[in-house]
Parts: C-alpha cells; structure tokens; sequence
C-alpha cells in the first residue's frame, strides 16, 4: 500500500492535475466573491467560513476523475486487482494519495485565503481544525464516486451528480464548525458530526468502492 500511496504521489506531481488546479480554482473563487458580493466587510465575514468550504470542496471535485481512470486506461487497475493486494487497500492508498495532493494543500491555504475574506481571527484556526477533519471524508466518498464511474467515457459529469449530494452532510457541519468557532461560540456538536462522517465513509466506503471496482472490472 505505501509503494502504490507513494507511486500515485509521484504521476499526481508529474501530471500537474491535482496540486495546482485544485490551489488555483480554490484561489479564483475565494478572489471572485468580493467582487460579487461588494465591499461589505461584515457581510464578507458571516459568509467567510461557508465560502471558503464551498471553494475547497469543489476544488477537491475536480481531481476525482483522475483517482482509478488513468490506471483503468493502461490497463494497471485490472493488475491491481489481481496483486496481493486486496482491493479495498488499493482503495484506501488512491484515496489518501488524493487527499495528500489535493486536500491538505487546500486545508493549508484556507486560512491564508480566509483573509481575503475578512474572516474573523477566532475563526482561523477552527477553519484549519474542521478541513483537516473533513477533507478526508471528501477524498474517500470521491473515491467512491470515482470507483463507480470508472470506464464509462466522459463520465466526469456523472460522477459529480453522484458524489456532490454526498457531499453535502460535510459540508454543512464543516462549515458550521467555521462559522461557530468565527463567532465564538461552542463547536463541539458540529465537530463530533463532522468527525463521524469521516470516520464512518473511512471505515465503509472503501468495501463499497472495492465492490464496484470488481463489478466493473468483469
């Protein structure tokens, strides 16, 4: 598992797809929404810590489709899934190589970002705190997704239809924690939820990609 984690870190480098897109469209929105919403700095505030999670979330949406295509299209998927191995191991490897690439360079440079939005400073660090927490449930539902989707051409919109509703419990207890930590209030009940999530799509969704890999693979 670690040479496969470390064998995706180094095409995910190599392709450029995920770092770098995922940083720069993260960027673009998060300079975009002043622009729309006006000079307001205490509007841009109440809705730092929902626009800054809506940007990291959709920044990790982009790199999904790469998690098990480029494999699948060499031919290496249908070697993975005869190697020692099992599949819900190789699973696990792609998902937190992408977490790696993608999510944790975006938990890092939210709270950089968050300036751009007048983010209070009691906010920052429990931005950090729910995105190192929730980004990883983002990586193996999309694995997930990806998983499901693996062969179909151009099924880059089906995948996004598929993973984005799932998305959406992380997304609002991730938010919430960034919002109520911004405010000064108790974080504990959101943060618990949002640790649940991850904790359950890390410990389930692995066995349910592996098992539409090997649907797909017949």
């Amino acid at each position: 598992m670690i040479r496969l984690l470390l064998r995706d870190l180094k095409l995910a480098v190599r392709a450029g797809g995920g770092f770098g897109l995922g940083l720069g469209f993260f960027l673009i929105v998060v300079v975009l929404v002043p622009f729309a919403m006006g000079p307001d700095t205490s509007r841009l505030s109440s809705i730092a810590p929902g626009v800054l999670w809506l940007g990291a979330l959709l920044a990790c949406l982009l790199s999904l489709d790469r998690i098990f295509a480029l494999d699948h299209e060499d031919g290496t998927l249908d070697l993975l899934a005869t190697a020692p191995i099992p599949l819900e191991g190789v699973v696990v490897a792609k998902a937190a190589a992408h977490w790696i690439v993608t999510g944790l360079p975006l938990t890092l440079a939210a709270p950089g970002l968050g300036v751009l939005l007048n983010l209070p400073s009691d906010g920052y660090l429990w931005l950090l705190v729910s995105l190192a927490i929730g980004t990883p449930a983002l990586s193996v539902i999309g694995a997930f997704g990806a998983a499901l989707t693996v062969g179909l051409k151009r099924g880059g919109l089906l995948l996004s239809l598929l993973v984005l509703p799932l998305y959406v419990p992380t997304l609002i207890f991730g938010a919430e924690v960034a919002r109520r930590g911004a405010e000064g209030l108790a974080v504990v009940t959101p943060l618990l939820l949002l640790g649940g999530i991850t904790a359950g799509a890390v410990a389930l969704l692995p066995f349910a990609a592996a098992a539409a890999l090997r649907i797909n693979l017949r």
